[in-house]
C-alpha cells in the first residue's frame, strides 16, 4: 500500500476545503485534498453572502473568481404578492464588503480548486476516505482511489470539509439529529429570456409562494437563472408526475414566477434534495476540526450555508497554522463558540421566516430605517457582528420587533 505524509490533510475540495488549504499553503505548510467526486458537479448554494468573502479574500481566491465574469449581487428582494421588501447591501449596519456574486456552483466550485491546484496543492478526486486512525494529534488515513488502489495518508493535523459526506461525523458515530423541521425542495436552471427585467439578475429575489412555502429566482452571467421551491414535504405531494411535470405545475401556480418563467427551457431534469438539516456532537478533536455543512446546514433561505462553511474554514485554518507551529489553541472559545454564534444567529432568522415573524417584518407599512440597515447587515451574512442588536439579540430581538409593529398597526387603523 503506498503511502504519504503532510502536514495537513483537508477532506472535501468545495470552498470550505479549498479556503482551509488555502490558508495553511499560505502558512508554509505542506497539504493536500482527497475529495470523494469528480470535478465539475453540481451542488446548490448559488447565492453568496458579502459575509463570505473576507474569508475569499483571505484565502487569495478574489482575483481568480472576478476573472470569471460571475453575476455580482448587490442585494435581495423579498415579494409576497403585491408587496416588496428590497435590502440594498451597501445600506447595512455592519463595515465590509457591500456585494459578492451569484454563481453555477460546479464552475465556482471547480474555478477555486483549479487555482489551488496551480499552486501546487495537490487534490486527489474520486478518492474516498475509508478509515482514519488516531493516534494523539497525528492520523492516518485510509484512501480509495477511482481505480481501487488504496494509499495511506499520514497527516499531523485533519480539517473534514466534507460536506454532505461527513466524513470524520459518520466513521467516528458523531452525527446529532438537526431541531430543524424536514424540508423539501424541487429546482432547476432554466435559460431566462426575461433575465434583464427590473435589475432582477443584480439580486436574489425571495418570494413567498404559500405559507411555509417559498421560492427562489438566482440569475446568473451566463443567461441562465436558478429556480426553486422550498416547503414541507407534504406541500410537494400534491403534485404527480415527474419532477419537471411537479415543477411546472407548482411555477404555473404562482402569478409571479409563472410570468417569468412558464413555459421557458430547462436546462436539466428538475431535482430534490429534502432531509439536510443534520447536527454533529463536536466540532473539534485531538488531530481534527469539522468545517462547513460538517458540522450544521440549516436551510437555504438566506444562502447562509456557504457564508458558514468558508468562514468556519478560514477559523479552522488559522487555528490549525497556530497548532502546528506549537502555540496553544483553545478550540472550543476560538472555534465553537465563534462557529456558533453565526450558526445561531442564521437559525433565529431562518425560524423566523417559517414562523411569519419575519413576513410582518419585511413587509411592514412603515420601516424603521436604521433597524433596516441592522437586518440587512445580518442578511448579508455578518453574523458575528455583536454590535448589531440584531446579531447579539437575535433570539428575541426580532419577535420584539414583529409585536411592536403589529401594534402599531392596530392603533393605525
Amino acid at each position: 500500500m503506498n503511502k504519504e505524509k503532510v502536514d495537513v490533510l483537508v477532506i472535501g475540495a468545495g470552498p470550505s476545503g479549498t479556503v482551509a488549504a488555502s490558508i495553511v499553503q499560505q502558512a508554509g505548510y505542506d497539504v493536500k485534498i482527497v475529495e470523494k467526486q469528480k470535478f465539475p458537479r453540481f451542488v446548490i448554494g448559488e447565492s453568496l453572502l458579502p459575509g463570505c468573502m473576507q474569508a475569499l479574500e483571505a484565502a487569495n481566491f478574489i482575483e481568480v473568481l472576478e476573472a470569471q465574469g460571475y453575476q455580482k449581487k448587490f442585494g435581495a428582494k423579498f415579494v409576497k404578492d403585491d408587496f416588496v421588501c428590497d435590502y440594498d447591501f451597501s445600506d447595512k449596519f455592519t463595515k465590509g464588503w457591500e456585494w459578492t456574486w451569484q454563481v453555477p456552483r460546479a464552475d465556482f466550485d471547480k474555478t477555486l480548486a483549479d487555482a489551488l491546484q496551480g499552486r501546487g496543492v495537490q487534490i486527489d478526486y474520486e478518492t474516498s476516505v475509508t478509515d482514519i486512525q488516531f493516534n494523539g494529534n497525528h492520523s492516518t488515513t485510509t484512501a480509495t482511489g477511482p481505480d481501487g488502489t488504496q494509499k495511506q495518508i499520514e497527516a499531523r493535523f485533519i480539517i473534514d470539509s466534507s460536506g454532505y459526506g461527513r466524513v470524520i461525523p459518520r466513521l467516528f458515530n458523531l452525527d446529532k439529529p438537526s431541531d430543524q423541521p424536514m424540508r423539501k425542495t424541487l429546482f432547476t436552471h432554466i435559460r431566462d429570456e426575461k433575465r434583464m427585467l427590473g435589475g432582477e439578475p443584480f439580486r436574489i429575489t425571495i418570494v413567498v409562494h404559500r405559507p411555509g412555502v417559498w421560492a427562489w429566482v438566482i440569475p446568473f452571467s451566463n443567461g441562465t437563472t436558478s429556480v426553486g421551491f422550498v416547503g414541507a414535504p407534504e406541500y410537494f405531494e400534491q403534485y404527480s408526475g415527474t419532477p419537471e411535470q411537479q415543477l411546472r405545475a407548482i411555477i404555473a401556480s404562482d402569478p409571479l414566477i409563472s410570468r417569468r418563467f412558464e413555459g421557458m427551457e430547462y436546462l436539466f431534469d428538475p431535482r430534490i434534495l429534502e432531509a439536510w438539516s443534520i447536527s454533529t456532537l463536536q466540532f473539534y478533536g485531538d488531530g481534527f476540526v469539522l468545517t462547513g455543512n460538517v458540522t450544521e446546514f440549516l436551510d437555504p433561505v438566506f444562502s447562509s450555508g456557504v457564508t458558514l462553511a468558508v468562514n468556519s474554514s478560514m477559523r479552522a485554518g488559522q487555528l490549525t497554522v497556530k497548532h502546528l507551529k506549537g502555540e496553544k489553541v483553545d478550540w472550543e472559545k476560538d472555534f465553537t463558540a465563534f462557529l456558533m454564534q453565526g450558526v445561531n444567529t442564521f437559525r433565529s432568522y431562518v425560524e423566523a421566516w417559517y414562523e411569519g415573524t419575519l413576513d410582518t417584518i419585511f413587509f411592514a407599512e412603515r420601516q424603521d430605517e436604521e433597524i433596516k440597515r441592522q437586518v440587512c447587515s445580518v442578511l448579508a451574512g455578518y453574523v458575528w457582528d455583536t454590535d448589531n442588536p440584531y446579531v447579539k439579540n437575535h433570539d428575541t430581538a426580532l419577535k420584539r420587533l414583529a409585536r411592536l409593529i403589529k401594534i402599531d398597526h392596530a392603533l393605525s387603523q
